[in-house]
């Protein structure tokens, strides 16, 4: 009997000092593999999208505002200027087109030898499927060239691990009052 004792106290000690291990192990592990299928990434897609970017500077309600003034030495390419936009994304180049989204993030002007933008953007869909999902914009945009690239860096909801590109190219520009409308084509790789 005694070395029945014994021996269930062994075990019992072994198993609560395995126990112990394999939980500290648990609490020192900074990351661990997992399968992408637990995640429902099973097979990655491709989705472009086409909307227009509204950039209202002017008027009672701008959805751009300035936080940082430019520099004051002159400078032509606004250099130091950084406005926080919450900017309306629409279906067609009218503003008052239907709404499918914000274009929420800031802007500044980061070129001493032209107008070059970093923009850094989350397109914040309120439509659809997409409702309530983002993209992330990262890039260069030199505002008077035809065309400009700017990557996707990720996402949210729909959009987890997005990556991918946006090409911008501005349908509409008011050099008086600053405002604009840009197209934008987003090609974004999601799961």
């Amino acid at each position: 009997m005694v070395a029945c004792k014994f021996y269930f106290f062994i075990t019992l000690t072994i198993l609560l000092f395995a126990i112990n291990v394999a939980s500290a192990q648990d609490q020192d592990t900074f990351g661990s593999r997992m399968n992408p299928k637990l995640l429902r990434m099973n097979k990655e897609k491709l989705t472009h999208f086409r909307f227009y970017w509204h950039d209202v500077v002017s008027g009672p309600k701008p959805s751009s505002v300035t936080v940082v003034p430019p520099i004051t030495n002159g400078s032509t390419t606004f250099f130091g200027l950084v406005n926080i936009i919450d900017n309306p994304l629409t279906l067609g180049p009218n503003i008052t087109s239907k709404r499918v989204g914000q274009g929420q993030g800031l802007y500044a002007s980061a070129s001493l030898e032209e107008i070059g933008l970093l923009m850094l953007m989350n397109i914040a869909f309120t439509e659809g499927e997409y409702n309530g999902s983002t993209f992330t914009v990262l890039g260069r945009n030199t505002v008077f060239s035809k065309v400009r690239e700017m990557a996707v860096v990720g996402g949210s909801g729909i959009f987890r691990l997005a990556r991918g590109y946006v090409q911008a190219k501005t349908y509409f520009l008011d050099l008086k009052s600053g405002d604009a409308t840009v197209e934008y084509n987003a090609y974004v790789l999601h799961y």
